[in-house]
């Protein structure tokens, strides 16, 4: 079983966390993915922190996670404290494959999503 783990860094301000939430709960419901489980969590700040939502992917039988981080720029929270958390992590599931893959900006679609944004 596969889930995908969308990972931002986390807001005082609760609308902000509820967007990232809202969107796990989008693509939980879309039909053109091979994901079983969809979950959002945080790297600090807010509710439901990594460490949580690798739990509670595991807790819906997951085998292999991504971890996709949901940032523009790689900057130290991807770099380093996103993957030093995963690290951490990894030794209380070993049965569960956990991968972290490269964050949002660096998508290949990225430019084309920014000029179809600026254009609507």
């Amino acid at each position: 079983m596969k889930a995908l783990l969308i990972v931002a860094h986390g807001s005082r301000r609760h609308a902000s966390n509820q967007e990232v939430l809202t969107l796990a709960q989008s693509i939980s419901t879309r039909n053109d993915h091979d994901f079983d489980v969809v979950e959002a969590a945080f790297l600090e700040i807010a509710d439901k922190l990594i460490p949580d939502g690798i739990e509670q992917c595991a807790k819906a039988g997951a085998t292999e996670i991504i971890v996709m981080p949901y940032f523009l720029n790689s900057g130290k929270h991807v770099t380093q404290d996103i993957p030093e958390v995963i690290t951490a992590i990894k030794s209380q599931y070993p049965d569960i494959r956990i991968h972290v893959t490269e964050h949002l900006g660096a998508s290949s679609v990225m430019a084309d999503l920014v000029l179809q944004t600026a254009t609507t």
